[in-house]
């Protein structure tokens, strides 16, 4: 594995990532490598018309349909 040293980094920075670290219980270190994961993660989003293909794909299956006031109905229902 490569080794990377950090420098300068702004004592804000470094206060917030300890403190995420610590609420993870992980090390800095860690929790700096997961900070790095995540970012190129998100910077890798699959295409929008993918995930709308998908989405189609997976309503297909679904065999009930639901009206969208039923839909509101159910996500009501209970509150007062």
């Amino acid at each position: 594995m490569a080794n990377i040293t950090l420098k300068n980094i702004p004592e804000e920075v470094y206060k917030q990532l300890k403190e995420r670290a610590k609420n993870s219980q992980r090390s800095i270190n860690s929790e700096i490598i997961r900070a790095i994961q995540n970012h190129i993660v998100r910077a890798e989003r699959p295409d929008p018309d993918e995930i709308i293909r998908k989405a189609r794909e997976f309503r297909s299956k679904i065999k009930v349909r639901l009206s969208p006031e039923e839909i509101e109905q159910a996500i009501n229902e209970g509150r007062p």
